[in-house]
């Protein structure tokens, strides 16, 4: 049966870092009676399939950021070809217009070499040699005509030299212009090419994790077979404990336990709840039977109450197991037991005082890693140990 549709498996907040390690240690409390090599599988399986919704969102940012780059950088390309445009459009017209300015000059040199070899003399020789007022008024027309179209070349390259000028200076702001463009169009294809590349690393690390996720799902399910045999184990198991204690308590006279609030059995934060839990790689329901309380290795576990030892040893699953008989409420059998310790300190028929150092936290049987699994029972049916231990747990 394929386990890729597999109803409950966890899925991480792409926002919060920390919810994919969360959802491998879910992953790992559903797991304590499966084989090691179906929970390594579980974990590799949780963590890609918990780590995929921000590598998901990473794919689809840089994917939006590569759209966004190159869009800038085409913008950025057209702005600078542009520019450059532009710049060639000035540069065209301040070379016409130094072009001009070299025509004047020419013509005003060609002007002052003339005066330079004389022009100026034979002018006034002109007027001399009239013949007369009329002669005179004409030469003196053509002489002022002379002086007119002079003026009128060096007005010239006054005029071409203030245009070349003004176009000077319009083309060096242009090429300013059009290198600055130039400059952000190189930038911003970088930045595209950055983007890109991001992308592409963000895509084989989908890619990798799915791979990942597929590996995990087939080593899953080639352990499916073994988990399930742990699975009936494990219920056999809980079945023969509720068999022992109820058989116990029928025959137990002592009525020490009068109610109210238990001894806090371990100094710990809890890991894990009460109650039936639903395998969705192997789909199965299993009765956790207890509350578990994460400690360090070697942490005291603590009676939670006066009464007498009735289990202490090896329990399959709960690893080295402790049970003790505080005798009847309402008639009904009570024991607390204390699962995975890494060492019993109490036997078989010894009393214990409320708050007695019992045994020790471990990891002993199915389990994860070093935590007090407590449970409290009636008659040897398990109850939620919330409902009689303190409210803060401390």
């Amino acid at each position: 049966m394929s386990l890729l549709a597999a109803p409950g498996v966890a899925r991480a907040d792409p926002n919060d870092p920390g919810s994919a390690a969360r959802a491998v240690q879910r992953a790992e409390a559903v797991l304590e009676d499966a084989t090691e090599t179906a929970r390594a599988a579980a974990r590799r399986l949780e963590a890609a399939t918990a780590a995929m919704p921000a590598a998901q969102k990473r794919v689809a940012t840089s994917r939006g950021a590569v759209a966004a780059a190159v869009t800038a950088a085409n913008t950025a390309t057209r702005r600078a070809q542009a520019a450059r445009a532009a710049y060639d459009q000035v540069a065209a017209r301040f070379q016409q217009a130094r072009d001009r300015v070299d025509e004047s000059r020419a013509r005003v040199d060609e002007i002052a070499q003339a005066s330079y070899m004389g022009g100026n003399i034979a002018r006034i020789n002109l007027l001399v040699e009239a013949s007369g007022p009329g002669d005179m008024m004409d030469r003196l027309s053509l002489v002022e005509q002379i002086m007119r179209t002079q003026q009128r070349e060096v007005d010239t390259l006054i005029d071409a030299r203030r245009v070349a000028r003004t176009e000077q200076d319009r083309a060096g702001l242009a090429k300013r212009e059009a290198e600055e463009a130039e400059a952000a169009a190189r930038a911003k294809l970088t930045a595209a090419k950055t983007a890109q590349a991001a992308a592409e690393r963000a895509r084989k690390a989908l890619e990798t994790l799915a791979l990942s996720r597929a590996e995990a799902l087939r080593m899953a399910n080639s352990q499916r077979a073994a988990v399930l045999a742990r699975y009936r184990v494990a219920k056999a198991e809980e079945a023969r404990i509720q068999a022992a204690l109820r058989g116990y308590s029928v025959k137990s006279g002592d009525s020490r336990y009068e109610g109210g609030r238990l001894y806090m059995p371990v100094s710990g934060w809890k890991s894990s709840d009460y109650g039936q839990r639903y395998d969705p790689y192997y789909r199965v329901w299993q009765l956790h039977a207890g509350t578990d309380f994460a400690a360090g290795g070697g942490t005291p576990i603590h009676a939670a109450a006066y009464g007498r030892v009735i289990r202490a040893g090896w329990a399959g699953g709960y690893g080295r197991y402790t049970c003790i008989d505080h005798g009847r409420i309402s008639g009904v059998g009570f024991t607390t037991c204390y699962g995975h310790q890494s060492a019993i300190l109490v036997h078989v028929g010894e009393y214990v005082r409320r708050g007695e150092i019992i045994g020790r936290v471990g990891t002993t049987g199915a389990s994860t890693g070093n935590h007090l699994h407590f449970e409290t029972r009636f008659d040897g049916e398990p109850r939620n140990p919330l409902n009689y231990l303190p409210a803060c747990l401390c």
